[in-house]
């Protein structure tokens, strides 16, 4: 199993896989960053400490660049599906024991998944689904856990200002729970608890079903 501090490679250096690579070197994890394009391997060098020019379509290519050295690598090529398909065989060939694959469809994340990735990951389509949720409503951020249990930001509703939550029916009314707090003129979050009681400049963090939660912030 990939211990946390172990190298990635990034395979596919497009948006997701360029913003993938750098933060994980921001981060501190070494990355080995991959690219069949001259172009971008060149312009990505200086940022990052190791990008090189492969073919990741092609075994021969993989080997050369010690690709079986890596214990987690992510494979972030979407478009391209039968490179995408390609690359993540060659990996589970090569007995990678932790694979994370880009799909832009539900049809190449099974494909995917079926030939061996471990993780499969719809980056546009995540992104676009918690955009919608702070744009539809009184939402400041929304993080999905799985797609049975969310976490949200956003503003206390009038029923919970200015009372202790323990005393509130939150859970039995709403189905949700405050889980963490910043007070007004707050500058950090912190725990919430059966004595917090909220103002109507706090910022709270629920967490619960994504129904639920989506009903609670449209209660005023």
């Amino acid at each position: 199993m990939a211990n946390h501090k172990d190298p990635v490679a990034v395979i596919g250096l497009g948006r997701f896989g360029t913003a993938l690579a750098l933060e994980l070197a921001g981060g501190g994890t070494e990355v080995l960053a991959i690219d069949h394009r001259p172009d971008v391997v060149q312009r990505l060098s200086g940022q990052l400490g190791q990008v090189v020019i492969a073919d990741s379509t092609d075994p021969d290519a993989l080997s050369e660049i010690g690709i079986a050295d890596f214990a987690r690598v992510v494979v972030a090529i979407g478009n391209d599906l039968e490179a995408s398909i390609l690359t993540t065989a060659l990996l589970t060939e090569l007995g990678i024991g932790d694979i994370w694959a880009k799909a832009v469809s539900r049809q190449q994340a099974s494909i995917l998944e079926r030939i061996g990735a471990h993780h499969v990951v719809f980056p546009e389509q995540d992104m676009g689904e918690r955009i919608a949720h702070l744009v539809a409503g009184r939402l400041l951020d929304w993080v999905e856990l799985d797609p049975q249990w969310v976490f949200a930001k956003t503003k206390p509703p009038r029923e919970l200002v200015g009372i202790p939550l323990g005393e509130s029916g939150l859970r039995k009314k709403h189905h949700v729970t405050v889980v963490s707090v910043k007070p007004e003129n707050g500058t950090s979050f912190t725990h919430a608890d059966y004595e917090t009681v909220l103002t109507y400049g706090s910022v709270i963090v629920i967490a619960g079903r994504p129904q639920d939660v989506e009903r609670f912030v449209d209660v005023r």
